[in-house]
């Protein structure tokens, strides 16, 4: 696999909120982005050239979260409003309303199969429900705050969840049992999740940290110190080898996880950043914050071939597989120019799913929600220098060093059971070639 060695850099820009993003999340194919906000709308963007965006009304409060389906062909999205809604990603946005949750929802998000949605709330619950047969399933209940994210691992076995009690819990969905805790934290984090091969589970701190921890030894891996603010959510790139953070401090950073630093900056909103993601292949990742507009950037940095990495971590659904790192290659600036679009939008009412047979044509409208005089937002994007990146002290232990010195820990005990055993057929030997000389010597002396 080869790897370009440049920088990332903004793309596009899409305008259409008219207050703070909350959530974004790419499509499958990549093709599309969602996005939540705290107008109370979804909206869908297409990245062909003067594609409409969609835009779904039916939430009567924020949207705190939104993201596909596995296979493209749902959105969830939760809500202040307490309530959980399925969409077909279409012009008409028809949709299901699931009622469960007592309280705002926080977070929604799919199982890799798509069969199962977990929700977290302020209620204090996580709650899972069938998507085969569209109802609520069980309920989770440990945390005593307001729980802000629940995630699936990759292999659907478990859910992390971070809730302002300052504890990041690990759930067993097949017992349903809370079978791991962590509470390492002077905040609470704002969001957790797990890497693409399910071994660690990163969180995004109001502490303004960023933490990573294998949950196979219950271990603390790294700890980064980056942010001048509260950091609100997360990404992991596709390969696992990197992860992209969003602050209110208004940067965008993403961290070289091998490496275990800081490799760039990235300063392209006005305001706090709230929501980021890496898209399916890790070509684009897009962010959202407190200025409305949604920004798409291109990865460059270690593009992937989406269908390679598939098969590779298909191998890879088992809690004590190893983490799945890839080789880095060397990075060297180079000069590019920002290329900026806007799309206009296509408003369309939400709808609720109609019965089987039943066929619903919704209706449209068609403004444009961007000003002909809305002027491109300027970027600063570097590689971070020395100055930038954390002091030795702070400095986190490569994840490559460390799965090297537990194999090396691994290797000698298994060395020294080996020779302790030598020893002992050794020392067992003698005594019997010591008997058999003793039982001779009295045979003589008889």
């Amino acid at each position: 696999m080869a790897s370009a060695t440049e920088d990332p850099v903004l793309e596009r820009y899409f305008k259409g909120h008219k207050a703070a993003l909350a959530s974004l999340d790419f499509s499958s194919n990549g093709k599309q982005l969602a996005t939540a906000s705290w107008d109370t709308f979804l909206m869908l963007w297409n990245f062909k050239p003067h594609a409409r965006a969609y835009r779904y009304v039916g939430h009567k409060d924020v949207v705190t979260s939104v993201q596909f389906s596995p296979h493209g062909n749902l959105l969830a999205s939760a809500s202040r409003d307490r309530t959980v809604r399925l969409w077909i990603p279409d012009k008409r946005g028809k949709f299901s309303e699931f009622k469960a949750h007592t309280a705002p929802v926080r977070s929604v998000d799919f199982s890799a199969d798509g069969q199962f949605l977990a929700t977290a709330s302020e209620d204090k619950s996580i709650k899972v429900w069938s998507m085969y047969r569209q109802c609520f399933l069980y309920s989770l209940y440990r945390h005593t705050h307001w729980v802000r994210c629940a995630k699936f691992s990759p292999d659907g076995r478990l859910i992390v969840s971070c809730s302002e009690d300052k504890t990041i819990k690990i759930w067993d969905t097949t017992n349903k049992q809370c079978v791991n805790n962590f509470s390492d934290f002077i905040g609470f984090a704002n969001f957790v999740d797990f890497n693409p091969s399910g071994t660690c589970i990163a969180s995004a701190g109001s502490d303004q940290t960023v933490k990573v921890w294998d949950i196979r030894v219950n271990k603390l891996l790294q700890h980064y110190q980056v942010h001048s603010g509260g950091v609100n959510c997360i990404s992991f790139h596709p390969s696992g080898n990197y992860l992209i953070t969003a602050s209110s401090d208004g940067t965008l950073k993403i961290l070289d996880l091998l490496e275990g630093r800081l490799i760039y900056t990235l300063q392209g909103h006005m305001g706090p950043v709230f929501t980021v993601s890496f898209s399916k292949g890790g070509e684009l990742f897009a962010s959202g914050g407190a200025d409305t507009q949604v920004l798409l950037w291109r990865t460059n940095f270690d593009e992937l071939h989406c269908k390679g990495l598939n098969k590779r971590n298909l191998k890879r659904l088992h809690f004590d597989s190893p983490p799945h790192l890839l080789d880095i290659y060397p990075r060297t600036p180079h000069p590019h120019e920002e290329k900026v679009e806007t799309v206009e939008t296509t408003e369309t009412s939400g709808r609720t799913l109609p019965d089987k047979g039943e066929e619903v044509y919704g209706y449209f409208l068609n403004p444009s929600l961007l000003s002909p005089e809305c002027s491109p937002t300027t970027t600063k994007k570097k590689t971070e220098d020395m100055s930038d990146l954390p002091s030795e002290s702070q400095r986190s232990i490569p994840l490559a060093v460390t799965d090297a010195l537990e194999h090396i820990m691994e290797q000698l005990n298994v060395l020294t059971q080996v020779g302790m055993t030598q020893v002992a057929c050794i020392a067992l030997g003698g005594k019997i070639h010591r008997t058999i000389l003793d039982t001779a010597s009295c045979k003589l002396q008889n």
